[in-house]
């Protein structure tokens, strides 16, 4: 392990070492469940994009070994309970880092919206500390490390596009979508992602999405071939235990949005817009139906 000796006396001598990073929300272009796997966990295939709407994290080294976390946002744990707390604990057990952080997460991102938030906030503390103690972990290795915090870690650790398989730790990196606006709306309820999995019969899927088509759509860069591929198997349980989700995707199809879809395992729904023009109608459409309502660009 590269040396971090003098990292404490900088401290003392009062000079503050802080990294930043952007830990930016992703959104399931498609997300099919082949089968249920002997360890209990979904096999997936998904196609993952990012998009510009992100929390931003502030690390500061602390002389003494613990790890603080704060945040603006009232409603995150600070503790254990926290993906960014564990990501912390286990780079410093793994690499046997003995100063402390101070982790700030500035939060954009709703919380449980099938949106990676938690994810993307480990990922960025894992990038951030790499810095920070100046580890010289390479890229494979951070993912690994993320693979054993959540399923949407190691891609989030990259960012990018990605086809994602096995629990979603077996990333192949693709070329951008065709760009356009995202509309991003979550009804005010929580989705547990256990839940939705807990409750899908994998046999029993109806339809599944073509991950080829969505790839074709993006070799090709046509908007309208992506629009209609779109597809993700976990809407069969989300929108019968919400029916506000449901409702929510045919308020954004009515308002214009191109290609409508939930993100994960929801509630979050995203709208793919192809011209700026078409924005204030549909979001001002939205905010009379939920406040969470974002337009951002894909993230390319």
């Amino acid at each position: 392990m590269p040396s971090i000796n003098g990292m404490t006396d900088r401290c003392k001598e009062g000079v503050d070492m802080k990294v930043f990073e952007k830990a930016p929300a992703k959104i399931n272009l498609s997300l099919d469940v082949l089968h249920k796997r002997e360890d209990g966990y979904h096999e997936v295939e998904m196609v993952m994009t990012m998009v510009d709407l992100a929390d931003r994290i502030e690390m500061q080294e602390l002389p003494r070994d613990t790890i603080i976390i704060s945040s603006q946002a009232g409603y995150i744990p600070l503790d254990e309970k926290n993906l960014a707390f564990q990501a912390a604990r286990l780079i410093k057990d793994r690499y046997d880092v003995k100063q402390g952080v101070y982790i700030h997460l500035d939060k954009k991102i709703p919380v449980a919206a099938g949106l990676a938030g938690g994810s993307s906030d480990a990922a960025a503390t894992l990038r951030g500390l790499n810095r920070l103690w100046r580890l010289g972990i390479g890229t494979d290795e951070l993912q690994k490390l993320g693979a054993e915090l959540g399923s949407d870690v190691p891609f989030c650790v990259t960012g990018g596009t990605a086809i994602a398989r096995g629990r979603g730790e077996k990333l192949e990196p693709i070329e951008s979508p065709p760009q356009c606006w995202v509309i991003l709306a979550k009804p005010p309820i929580n989705v547990s992602t256990s839940e939705i999995y807990g409750k899908l019969n994998a046999a029993g899927i109806r339809k599944h999405p073509s991950t080829e088509g969505v790839l074709r759509a993006i070799r090709e860069k046509r908007f309208d071939l992506l629009c209609g591929e779109l597809g993700n198997v976990l809407e069969e349980v989300t929108l019968d235990l919400y029916p506000e989700v449901r409702q929510l995707k045919e308020v954004m199809v009515k308002l214009g949005a191109e290609g409508v879809l939930m993100s994960g395992s929801g509630p979050t729904v995203f709208g793919l817009v192809s011209k700026e023009t078409k924005i204030p109608r549909i979001y001002n459409g939205l905010r009379g139906f939920c406040k969470d309502v974002f337009a951002v660009r894909l993230l390319t």
